[in-house]
C-alpha cells in the first residue's frame, strides 16, 4: 500500500493540522507521493502568497521529502477514460484533479484528501481523509 497525498492535505499539514500531522506520523513507514499537479499547484499557492520566497523554498523541500509522481502515459490512458466514463454520467471533474485521481489509479495508491464527497464520484478510487481522527 501506499499514499498520494492531495494539495489539501499538504496545506493542512503546513498549517499544523493535528489530525493530518498524526496521521503523518501514524503512516510514517508506509511510502507517500504526490501528483507533479499537487507541485504544481502548491507553487502556485507560494507564488501568490505574502510571502513567495519563504513559502517557495518550503514547497521545494516539500518536492524533496514527498517524491513527486510525474504524468506519465499510462496515467493519461487513465484520465482519458476517466474523464470520459464521468461525463456521461454527468458526474464531471475539473482536468486537474481528474489527473490526480487518474495518477492514484494507475499508481494504485489511496488517495488522501479531505475533499472525499468530490473525488468519491470516482469508482474503484481508494480514499482517506487524514482530517479525522486516526484510529488508536
Amino acid at each position: 500500500m501506499a499514499f498520494l497525498i492531495d494539495t489539501d492535505i499538504i496545506i493542512y499539514s503546513l498549517k499544523g493540522d493535528a489530525r493530518v500531522n498524526r496521521w503523518l506520523r501514524k503512516n510514517d513507514t508506509i511510502p507517500k507521493e504526490i501528483s507533479v499537479i499537487t507541485y504544481g499547484e502548491l507553487i502556485y499557492g507560494a507564488r501568490k502568497s505574502q510571502h513567495p520566497e519563504k513559502n517557495l523554498a518550503t514547497v521545494k523541500r516539500i518536492g524533496e521529502i514527498f517524491p513527486v509522481v510525474e504524468i506519465s502515459k499510462g496515467i493519461m490512458e487513465v484520465f482519458g477514460e476517466l474523464k470520459s466514463r464521468l461525463e456521461k454520467t454527468g458526474a464531471r471533474l475539473d482536468d486537474m484533479d481528474s489527473i490526480i485521481a487518474a495518477t492514484a489509479l494507475y499508481m494504485n495508491h489511496t488517495l488522501v484528501t479531505n475533499n472525499t464527497k468530490h473525488f468519491s464520484r470516482i469508482p474503484d478510487l481508494v480514499l482517506e481523509d487524514w482530517r479525522k481522527e486516526p484510529n488508536p
